[in-house]
């Protein structure tokens, strides 16, 4: 089944942001909940934009989610300290977002990493800059596979994200992302892709559309999960339709089971 990170506790986003400043555990608690409830497996944490105090509000954030939702943090930092702080009140096995190859990321994440059950990220991203071939993309994720697998992280724990870029810059951005996700799923077997979609729209009008189709055609490459809105009940719908056809749900189980639930609104 697709898994789901739930995107919305961001500190990038002003009623969030606010939220952390005034220390309103209330309204980050209704966010938390309304997207379990939605279906996320993961809450992703964020408060980067608080500089000097982003550890303080890391931590806080882990504290007042996990009070009121039975699921695991994607702990969404560069900073290590921050992690580390916020990984010692999580309760069970957090997803860290994330490390990449750029030297001084990768030399500095890995630490926290190496040893651990941990779930991360892999941001296929060099000192070399942003990939944009389906070649550059599978390159990195080459060389960073191998290194966190050399360090005793699992393939089942790393989540490879090939990174989306707006198809308005660039018209063969989407294709070039999909057939790196269906090659690094081949070339790896066991470990997962993620993204977040939100890029491969940017600058274009009804970006929800775009946002919705992508995603549908990069489960059909191999994507197996995402960092999205799980509040968006049209693009919750559309993963599990698209599970389905691709073949990942027995006897459309997922599928039957979501229709009984009223979660399809057509």
């Amino acid at each position: 089944m697709m898994l789901v990170v739930g995107e919305l506790i961001n500190a990038s986003r002003k009623p969030i942001a606010a939220a952390i400043e005034a220390q309103d555990a209330e309204a980050i608690q209704k966010v938390a909940r309304d997207q379990y409830d939605a279906g996320a497996d993961y809450i992703d944490v964020n408060a980067g934009i608080f500089v000097g105090k982003e550890a303080e509000y890391l931590e806080w954030l882990v504290k007042i989610v996990q009070e009121v939702v039975p699921a695991p943090c994607c702990i969404d930092s560069p900073d290590p300290k921050a992690i580390e702080r916020a990984l010692a009140v999580h309760q069970g096995t957090a997803m860290i977002n994330s490390i990449s190859l750029e030297k001084e990321r990768f030399e500095a994440m890995l630490p926290m990493l190496a040893g651990t059950e941990l779930k991360v990220v892999a941001l296929c991203m060099s000192d070399e800059g942003m990939p944009e071939t389906c070649a550059d993309r599978v390159q990195i994720a080459d060389r960073l596979i191998n290194s966190l697998v050399q360090k005793g992280i699992p393939l089942g724990n790393i989540y490879v994200d090939p990174l989306v870029q707006p198809v308005s810059t660039k018209s063969t951005f989407g294709v070039e992302f999909l057939n790196a996700i269906e090659e690094i799923m081949t070339k790896f077997p066991g470990v997962h892709t993620i993204c977040g979609l939100s890029n491969i729209s940017y600058g274009l009008p009804v970006r929800k559309l775009l946002n919705q189709n992508f995603a549908v055609m990069a489960i059909a490459k191999g994507l197996d999960s995402l960092i999205i809105n799980p509040l968006d009940k049209q693009m919750m719908a559309n993963l599990i339709a698209a599970e389905t056809l691709a073949g990942r749900d027995d006897y459309c189980m997922n599928y039957l089971k979501a229709y009984r639930e009223k979660r399809f609104e057509l």
